[in-house]
């Protein structure tokens, strides 16, 4: 495996590779890798020639109190996970190479992120779809693996990949628990063992959630209050949001009807957690 900084370097060895007939799978992440971005690797890995694993701590998506600084980062230890998870090339630019002196162009989906993560987060999805452009256009992969974790930037890629024709494949794969249930995300290691304790909540307000929906519930209002509910339990939790809306344009939904996203954002001290589970209902 190959760590890459600069983008005229990786762009003439996947030429090499394109040349070849080779497909080229790329997984862009922020590094500090876990094993929710390992089973993106190794996917990517199954189904496409060469792996890209993209390791980059993009600072148009960080709004100005959030942790771009903090943001825990470690090559070494990346890149021995990337590799042996089937990663071929690390592409590990300085945000002077993605970013230049007099940079002003970028990329935005605009009603898909006024919703959930976008309300609290402004200017966050656009740093997302202008650094995934980017890395589209730098990569040219024939396949892009996301996490179903951050599932509203998902569907915004998805979206921005349909409207511009970018010529990709996004492969959306399943969220990565630890064994209580807690969705893996980098940011796990800020909470202390006590809010670590307590974030299990979440989890746990999701499957009650589908559980109710699985015995007829289908009033959005009563499931979303009841999750609230469980997870103030918790002294430690601030709840951001609890939101049940459509897969498809991510508005609340009043009655549960056909594919519905039903998804969360809860602090836990300084330290901001999402989940969330998409459910199917007989129209």
């Amino acid at each position: 495996m190959e760590i890459v900084n600069n983008i005229d370097s990786i762009r003439q060895k996947l030429a090499c590779s394109r040349r070849q007939g080779k497909s080229i799978g790329l997984v862009p992440t922020m590094g500090f890798l876990h094993e929710g971005h390992l089973s993106l690797v190794r996917r990517a890995a199954k189904e496409n020639d060469i792996v890209v694993v993209s390791i980059f701590v993009n600072p148009t998506q960080f709004g100005p109190q959030e942790d771009f600084e903090s943001y825990p980062r470690d090559l070494e230890r990346d890149a021995l996970l990337a590799e042996e998870a089937g990663a071929n090339f690390i592409f590990y630019p300085t945000v002077g190479e993605m970013y230049p002196q007099k940079y002003e162009t970028f990329v935005e989906v605009t009603e898909l992120t006024k919703e959930l993560c976008g309300r609290s987060r402004p200017g966050h999805f656009r740093g997302v779809t202008t650094v995934v452009t980017k890395l589209f256009n730098i990569i040219l992969p024939d396949k892009a693996y996301f996490g179903q974790k951050d599932a509203q930037q998902a569907i915004v890629i998805q979206q921005m990949v349909r409207d511009l024709n970018q010529n990709v494949e996004i492969c959306v794969c399943p969220i990565i628990r630890e064994k209580d249930g807690l969705a893996m995300s980098s940011r796990n290691t800020y909470l202390t063992p006590e809010e670590r304790e307590q974030s299990t909540v979440l989890s746990a307000s999701l499957e009650m959630a589908q559980q109710m929906i699985e015995n007829g519930e289908r009033d959005a209002e009563r499931i979303r209050k009841a999750m609230e509910e469980l997870i103030l339990s918790k002294d430690k939790a601030r709840i951001d949001y609890v939101e049940i809306v459509s897969a498809h344009n991510l508005k609340p939904v009043q009655v549960l009807s056909g594919k519905c996203l039903i998804a969360l954002a809860v602090k836990f001290g300084a330290t901001r957690l999402i989940d969330n589970i998409m459910v199917t209902v007989a129209q």
